[in-house]
């Protein structure tokens, strides 16, 4: 029944897109502004609420507890089960903004500083850090704990609506419960198909940028269908197999690409923004948390952070729940820490080496990054390498980094959707997998024939509002059975 009523209502909006794409992007624009303007402040609570738990969680008497039977062991090396996570949690998105976001920042900057200053150029970092940090991590932690604790420990099934037992009790497998896994599919859905849409649209730039390849539309749809069938391949091999090598390979060419930017960039420049920067990430975290703007009537806040929010809770039952499949046998305090402090502290560096990078030939080499930006963001990462030496070889190195985690997220998405709607399989049919991993795709390409990356963005914050309270209410149940445990 969660297959069937999941499959129509998304097949609904692939239709709707297909013959009305305009009355489409009018249609999620409304309930865009209806949503930022009366709930963005439900989405910042929320987010640090659930940042406040999962730390209280890891340092409490719960931290001990085993995700499974206490005589359960991780499967997955540390290496691997990083990568993973990694892979999945946020890939494409990482690449896409790395040089991309610090400088939109820096020409429209946040607290009302000037452009293109100083002051712009270290908020646009630290910002940045704000949006790829500890937040978007705590919600994936929320929702892959409480996954991974009521299956391998309680023995339940691995559905989002399992996880409401000590709440509701036998009606986790009624109506209600398969409504929450309904919202759950739909919220997965429309997240990674708004990464595959951010993803498609890099890799056309990456392609246009070093052998021409034209940008336009018709080049996205066959990249997302050349795509597709790589990423079912994977997808059909097996989360052991499949996965699992991807997501080491990525990381390998991660490092790589990291590492050659790092040296070839400038250096010291990129070592004393990350210093910086993140003194000020962490003497701001509570500010920024919670930054409205009710008096000036800004759009900053809804235009960045509340995208981000929604995009990363949107990403939450995927992420979740696959980072749940992988981390069987870890502690509470081991899974949490893990998921929040490691993947965080890469997405700085990561940050400060493409987005220092950029600001470093912006401010005081005088190439116009910024501009390169405004016109196209697809290949702001690609201008930025192509002034350092071997920029050629590392804007190849991008595109297929790009390219492989495309294929990670939706080769983990089509399974984690799999077992959402296979009663909570661990191993989903091919066939349920081959319809997810079809109808992925087409979603993103009826969003990019509606309106490009504002389509992606709009039906990201939309369906995860109805999701942000449900992870409100999983985290109470959380810690109602684990009390219930140990009390």
């Amino acid at each position: 029944m969660v297959f069937y009523i999941s499959v129509v209502i998304v097949l609904a909006f692939v239709v709707w897109g297909i013959v009305s794409p305009d009355v489409l992007a009018d249609k999620a624009n409304d309930v865009l502004a209806i949503t930022t303007t009366n709930f963005g402040w439900f989405y910042l609570l929320s987010t640090f609420v659930m940042l406040i738990f999962v730390f209280y969680l890891a340092f409490s008497k719960y931290g001990n507890i085993r995700l499974g039977k206490d005589e359960d062991r991780p499967k997955f090396s540390n290496l691997s089960w990083f990568s993973m996570l990694f892979s999945a949690g946020m890939g494409i998105g990482l690449v896409f903004w790395g040089v991309a976001e610090p400088m939109s920042h820096y020409l429209s900057p946040p607290m009302g500083a000037d452009p293109e200053s100083p002051e712009a150029a270290r908020l646009a970092m630290q910002y940045s850090f704000f949006h790829w940090g500890l937040h978007p991590w705590a919600i994936y932690a929320l929702i892959g704990l409480s996954l991974a604790y009521f299956q391998f420990r309680k023995g339940r099934k691995g559905l989002i609506s399992q996880t409401f037992y000590p709440i509701l009790k036998e009606r986790v497998n009624g109506p209600i419960g398969k409504t929450i896994d309904v919202l759950a599919i739909i919220a997965t859905t429309f997240g990674v198909a708004t990464s595959l849409g951010l993803g498609t649209l890099q890799i056309n730039g990456g392609l246009a940028h070093i052998i021409n390849v034209p940008f336009s539309i018709t080049s996205q749809i066959i990249i997302i269908v050349v795509v597709t069938f790589l990423y079912m391949l994977s997808a059909l091999t097996g989360l052991d197999k499949g996965i699992k090598i991807l997501s080491n390979v990525n990381l390998l060419f991660v490092l790589g690409l990291l590492i050659l930017t790092l040296l070839f960039g400038p250096t010291i420049f990129i070592l004393d923004t990350f210093t910086l920067t993140l003194g000020r990430y962490l003497q701001n975290l509570v500010q920024m948390s919670l930054s409205l703007t009710p008096f000036s009537q800004g759009s900053w806040v809804s235009s960045w952070t509340l995208f981000y929010w929604a995009w990363w809770i949107s990403w939450g039952p995927f992420v979740g729940m696959f980072i749940a499949r992988i981390s069987k046998g870890r502690t509470i305090r081991e899974f949490i820490l893990g998921v929040l402090v490691i993947p965080s502290s890469f997405s700085f560096l990561w940050f400060s080496v493409f987005g220092g990078t950029a600001m470093h030939l912006e401010m005081f080499k005088n190439v116009r990054i910024a501009e390169a930006v405004k016109n196209d963001m697809t290949v702001a990462l690609f201008v930025t390498l192509e002034q350092l030496p071997l920029g050629y070889i590392l804007a190849i190195i991008a595109t297929i980094l790009i390219i492989t985690f495309f294929i990670t997220s939706a080769d983990s998405a089509t399974f984690v959707l799999g077992m959402l709607s296979s009663k909570g399989s661990l191993n989903p049919s091919s066939r349920v997998k081959l319809i997810w991993g079809i109808l992925q795709s087409s979603i993103a390409i009826v969003l990019l024939l509606s309106q490009g990356l504002q389509a992606l963005q709009t039906a990201s914050i939309v369906s995860a509002l109805p999701f942000a309270i449900i992870m409100i209410f999983m985290g109470i149940s959380l810690l109602k059975s684990l009390q219930a445990e140990l009390d």
